[in-house]
Formats: structure tokens, C-alpha cells, sequence
């Protein structure tokens, strides 16, 4: 979901987008409380995502994941709840991560940092590093895809030997090369001296 364009589409403020995606977010748990509520909702994120030019092919790949992982805690949440509250938690799932997903499919992760880094700016007083805090958000989105990397080396490998990998092998492999790839990223910090 991140870094989805090299370049920020449009000419809204980054800083602006932002604060939009904050009030979105909060008055999507605050109103929507039934399905038609949720239809509304689901009409207005629809035409955000046809406004901002996003193709629906990018938006199917930004999102599948979370649909995927919405189905399965919607029918859990069905087991001990009334269908209408379960569909509820997982439409608010969904549209929740496709509000923030709009903002980083049209806005440069470099842009996204350095707005974020200006607005924290006033909290230097009472002991917040704005520069550390967008360093930590940029080390995050740029870990999340390199450990998807590391899982389809891991499956790539095993199709190579001609063998399945098993979900321990899979979890073990996969948490080597995390470590492995911490502590690679911890030995280039300390050597830029960030960690003074």
C-alpha cells in the first residue's frame, strides 16, 4: 500500500490530504453504524478513488489482501455476533485501510514523510524527534515490501528444490532473513551515527 507513485498526483496539499484522511477515518467510526450507512460510505470512498484517477486494477491489488482478511474476520466475528454487526466491522475494515491507501497511491512516499516531519515540528518542545519519527515511518514502509520479498524467495526456492515449503519452514526462513535484514539496516545506521 505504500509508495504506490513516484510522483504526488494533483495539487491538494499533502499536509491537507492528510488531515483529510484523519477526519475521513474518524467519521467512518463515528456514522457508520448499518449497511446503508456502510453503502453510503462505500459510494464516497469509490468516487475519491474515481476522482484521484486511480485505475481499478491498481485499487483491486492495493486492497485484496485486506478484503481477503476482512471475509475471514467478518465470519469469525459472525459466530458471535449478529450478521449485520460481523458485515459491519468488516466493510469499516476495508474502507478504512482504502482511505489511507488512497492517500499513498497518490502521494510520493517522500512527500508524504516530509509533511509529516514538518507538522510533528511543534511537538519538538515536549521531547518528539520529527526527523526521527519520519526516518522510523520510512524504514517501516520500505521493510514491509522487502519482507513480501523474502517470502516469495523463500517459495521460489522451494519450487526450485521441487519441494513445498512447510508453514514452519516458511515462518522459520521467513524470520531469518528479517533478522538478518535488521541487523544489516542496524550496521548502516550506526555507521551514519543516526543512533547519537
Amino acid at each position: 500500500m505504500t509508495g504506490g507513485t513516484p510522483h504526488t498526483v494533483g495539487a491538494m496539499p499533502v499536509g491537507v490530504r492528510l488531515a483529510l484522511m484523519l477526519v475521513a477515518e474518524v467519521l467512518l467510526v463515528l456514522l457508520v453504524r448499518s449497511l446503508p450507512a456502510a453503502a453510503v460510505a462505500t459510494g464516497m470512498v469509490s468516487a475519491a478513488y474515481l476522482v484521484a484517477g486511480v485505475r481499478p486494477a491498481q485499487a483491486w491489488r492495493t486492497l485484496r489482501v485486506v478484503l481477503l482478511f476482512a471475509v475471514v474476520v467478518a465470519g469469525l466475528q459472525a459466530i458471535v455476533l449478529p450478521v449485520e454487526r460481523a458485515l459491519l466491522i468488516g466493510i469499516v475494515m476495508v474502507l478504512a485501510v482504502a482511505i489511507a491507501a488512497l492517500v499513498t497511491l497518490t502521494t510520493s512516499t517522500t512527500d508524504l514523510l516530509d509533511a509529516l516531519e514538518r507538522g510533528l515540528g511543534p511537538l519538538r518542545p515536549v521531547g518528539v524527534d520529527p526527523e526521527r519519527v519520519a526516518l522510523t515511518l520510512a524504514l517501516t514502509m520500505r521493510t514491509v515490501p522487502v519482507i513480501g520479498g523474502f517470502g516469495r524467495r523463500l517459495r521460489e526456492a522451494g519450487r526450485a528444490r521441487g519441494a513445498r515449503v512447510g508453514a514452519i519452514t516458511y515462518a522459520i526462513g521467513l524470520v531469518v532473513l528479517t533478522l538478518q535484514h535488521a541487523e544489516r539496516v542496524g550496521d548502516a545506521l550506526r555507521a551514519r551515527g543516526v543512533d547519537d
